[in-house]
């Protein structure tokens, strides 16, 4: 690993477009307001429909494609995700959550439109209670707890209030240490569907609202696992230095960052970022099957039909290109996630895109993973090994907000 001995002022020039995406998520966001409630309601179905896929069930991988073409995930109704199986089940399932890109730049104005929380270590998964019982399901689709619950419907109770058809939905990440469901975000209460709401109302209704139910207690006959809220904050200074200082009854994984005007987006959004250093997370840099640190930083990519390799994003970014007779010689086809290490020539970007990338290939990935890694995730933890985002460049980003909003109050009042 190169010595950290290269500083960056709180204001640096940008690595990437990711500020850029940022408004134009937000724009989109605005433009094109989907039907959340039916969405909620596919998603609570379907969430106890889809069977539960496991990994090690998987076939292996055939060498010639399947002429069949996979419906897309925004055509399927409830039947026809139930009757996905596979990497395809991970993969819709994958698709379903709000997932955070990693920080690469510094949001404009993250002391004023961001709040902070420490990310519990854990396992990703939806909790949807409904019909009497309540239903955890990883990214990858398979089941993690069939239980009951103190969430509304979520158990079978003679002195149930809650309407026979009313759904909730939870964003949670379980913390095996204490068995308990960490919430982070709420989808849908009630059957009332919140993904078009702004984060900000999203965390002021899981406040007001999981710990009415009792969720929040210790476990009891009718409520096996406990539900607990993380303390979340305004990316103030004094915000940032608690999410990264104060202690937390779980083992923190890194810092979350939420814009507070962002809307629950399934996949990838930047207006919701993840960022790590050697205090508050223990695994920074990706290790191997080993657990070990690679020397040279891995990663996975999807190979594409021209043989281009690309990321998971939305707009995929092109890391390279396989040569035809080398992806017939190894049997690969459209689909695969491949393995590779960036070499001593890195990776070289003008203008925030990747230009050119040096690859050394290692062999398909894991067959438990859903997806290729992010553009956002590739630059992260290209940084780490190069010139990381540390927390005093964070701290001081919003220390110098609040200096330069300060002085221009100063100026006004002056006039």
């Amino acid at each position: 690993m190169a010595p950290h001995d290269l500083r960056r002022p709180f204001k640096r020039p940008a690595i990437s477009d990711q500020e850029r995406r940022r408004q134009q998520s937000l724009l989109r966001q605005a433009q094109n307001r989907r039907d959340a409630q039916h969405h909620a309601r596919f998603l609570a179905s379907t969430a106890f429909s889809l069977p539960s896929s496991q990994p090690d069930q998987e076939p292996i991988l055939d060498s010639q494609p399947d002429p069949s073409p996979s419906p897309s995930p925004k055509d399927l109704d409830v039947v026809g995700a139930s009757k996905l199986k596979g990497a395809e089940a991970r993969k819709w399932f994958a698709k379903q959550l709000m997932l955070p890109e990693w920080m690469i730049d510094i949001p404009d104005k993250l002391n004023q439109d961001w709040f902070v929380f420490a990310r519990p270590s854990g396992k990703r998964c939806f909790v949807v209670s409904c019909n009497g019982t309540t239903i955890s399901r990883l990214r990858n689709g398979s089941i993690l707890h069939r239980f009951p619950s103190a969430l509304p419907n979520g158990a079978r109770r003679k002195d149930s209030s809650a309407p026979a058809q009313s759904y909730s939905i939870l964003d949670c990440i379980f913390h095996e240490v204490d068995q308990t469901y960490y919430v982070i975000d709420m989808i849908c209460w009630k059957g009332y569907s919140l993904c078009d709401c702004t984060s900000e109302f999203r965390f002021f209704w899981l406040n007001s609202k999981l710990g009415e139910t009792g969720a929040c207690d210790p476990p009891s006959h009718y409520h096996k696992y406990r539900f607990s809220l993380v303390p979340v904050y305004c990316c103030d200074r004094d915000g940032l230095s608690a999410a990264y200082t104060a202690a937390v009854p779980y083992v923190k994984d890194g810092l979350l960052f939420y814009n507070k005007h962002a809307h629950y987006q399934t996949g990838i959004t930047p207006l919701a970022l993840v960022w790590k250093d050697e205090n508050c997370s223990q695994y920074v840099m990706d290790t191997d099957n080993k657990g070990q640190v690679p020397n040279q930083q891995q990663v996975v990519l999807e190979l594409q039909e021209d043989g281009k390799l690309t990321t998971c994003d939305d707009t995929p970014v092109v890391f390279g290109c396989l040569d035809g007779s080398f992806i017939q010689q190894s049997g690969l086809h459209s689909g695969c996630l491949l393995r590779f290490a960036i070499g001593v020539g890195g990776l070289f970007l003008v203008d925030g895109k990747l230009e050119k990338a040096d690859l050394n290939y290692l062999g398909q990935a894991n067959r438990a993973r859903s997806s290729a890694d992010s553009f956002s995730k590739v630059m992260f933890q290209y940084s780490v090994r190069h010139s990381p985002l540390r927390v005093d460049d964070l701290l001081g980003s919003v220390s110098s907000a609040v200096d330069q909003e300060s002085k221009a109050s100063d100026i006004e009042m002056d006039g």
